[in-house]
């Protein structure tokens, strides 16, 4: 299995969803940043939300931590993103590996320096794909996305992309 990074975004979208799981299934282990670690669960703790529980408790049975980022590029940390997202590129550049991530000028940039990226969406489209769920689930997972006010995924992008994957 190639070795795959997460951004904050993911993390809390399928926390939020329960879908954590699916992340094990796929790719047997995802590598997070300290600063991503931090945002996810001690600052989503801090603000009371349930995500950032599930997410920590889901650490804990994995037994996943932290990763450390060895150095940051000066063609990453000059970048105008913010600590967990340049984190998650140096890290995802320093171990070659597929980058989940949302934020779309965080994709971008990631694609310019020669990344693979994939979003939430398509973390629920890959496991469709590989027979984890099924396209009920998955048109059930979409308008989730599209109706919960906590995840930041545009409901056009979800109808678009459900059309192109189920027809």
């Amino acid at each position: 299995m190639e070795a795959v990074v997460a951004d904050a975004g993911p993390l809390m979208a399928l926390s939020k969803l329960n879908l954590l799981h699916l992340l094990k299934r796929l790719y047997g282990r995802v590598l997070i940043s300290q600063s991503v670690y931090e945002e996810v669960v001690v600052e989503g703790m801090r603000k009371g939300c349930e995500d950032a529980h599930i997410f920590r408790r889901f650490l804990q049975q994995e037994g996943w931590g932290p990763t450390a980022v060895g150095s940051i590029p000066e063609a990453v940390a000059s970048l105008h993103l913010d600590t967990g997202e340049r984190e998650s590129i140096a890290l995802a550049l320093e171990k070659g590996a597929l980058l989940l991530i949302d934020e779309e000028r965080g994709r971008m940039e990631a694609r310019r320096l020669g990344l693979k990226v994939r979003g939430t969406l398509g973390v629920l489209i890959q496991a469709y794909r590989s027979g984890i769920i099924t396209s009920d689930q998955l048109r059930f997972y979409f308008g989730e996305i599209q109706e919960k006010t906590d995840i930041w995924i545009s409901p056009a992008l979800c109808q678009r992309l459900l059309q192109e994957v189920l027809g």
